[in-house]
């Protein structure tokens, strides 16, 4: 089998930040995957499975229904190795286009109150595996980060 994109990123030298994974192009579309990066991989605790599970639906809630780029928005959830998300969108984009947008997403996750979407046995497989006092701290961190990346955290290493 031929080696896939992502396994050839350096993932030692790679610091959290917000990266062009792909673009790939479907029809006369494009598709840009976005790797939305808030854990060191292998250098420091990868997010749990219930903080993950909990930002994925606050997150995805979110950019569903943002005003800007809700019909923009193909796919959002989390990375197998749990460092980190996947935001699809539709059309050909670069991360200065959505950096305002992952400071808007982190932060309306960072303050959330109330109760998570989604999280019914009706509405979800696994309602209970949440935990939004450590979503809301690991979105706080993330969206501190964004404020102060430079070029290391938007280029991937190889």
């Amino acid at each position: 089998m031929e080696r896939i994109a992502s396994f050839t990123i350096d993932h030692t030298r790679l610091k959290r930040g917000l990266y062009v994974s792909r673009k790939d192009k479907i029809g006369s579309d494009f598709v840009t995957t976005i790797d939305i990066r808030l854990k060191e991989p292998n250098r420091e605790p990868a997010l749990t499975s219930a903080v993950s599970h909990t930002i994925e639906h606050i997150g995805a809630t979110f950019l569903r229904n943002h005003p800007v780029f809700s019909e923009k928005i193909v796919y959002f959830g989390p990375m197998g190795c749990l460092t980190g998300f996947y935001l699809l969108l539709k059309g050909s984009w670069e991360v200065e286009h959505i950096l305002p947008l992952m400071r808007e997403l982190f932060k309306f996750t960072s303050e959330f109150t109330g109760v998570i979407p989604g999280a019914t046995p009706v509405e979800c497989g696994n309602y209970e595996l949440m935990n939004l006092s450590e979503a809301k701290t690991e979105a706080g961190k993330f969206h501190g980060v964004i404020g102060c990346m430079t070029r290391e955290n938007f280029e991937y290493p190889r």
